[in-house]
């Protein structure tokens, strides 16, 4: 079925590695981003849904100068941001909810939230 909107976008990740295949720096750009040319970035999450084997596949990478706090804050932001996206995505505020409750513990027992 065709749609009025055949716009296309697309994002390009590139991993520069090392002798070991560990990621040195990474650079992201993307054809809708609010900036020109690429952008840096210690650390990249992608997530897909294979429907054939149901079954979620990541990418997780990170480069040799990312530090533990700065993960630590990263993962804090991302189990955050999952549960506005899970709440947009199905409605499920009790599973949302859910979800934010770990993104506090968690960011509680990494030391990303100060009391």
């Amino acid at each position: 079925m065709a749609t009025d909107n055949n716009r296309t976008s697309k994002i390009d990740i590139q991993v520069h590695l090392d002798e070991q295949n560990v990621p040195e720096k990474i650079t992201w750009s993307a054809s809708d981003a609010p900036f020109d040319g690429e952008k840096e970035t210690k650390s990249i999450m992608v997530g897909f849904w294979d429907a054939e084997e149901s079954n979620a596949l990541r990418i997780d990478l990170w480069t040799k100068e990312m530090r533990v706090d700065e993960m630590d804050r990263f993962y804090y932001q991302t189990f955050l941001t999952m549960a506005d996206s899970y709440l947009r995505a199905t409605g499920n505020k009790k599973g949302a909810d859910d979800m934010k409750q770990l993104a506090y513990a968690f960011g509680k027992n990494s030391g990303v939230i100060q009391e």
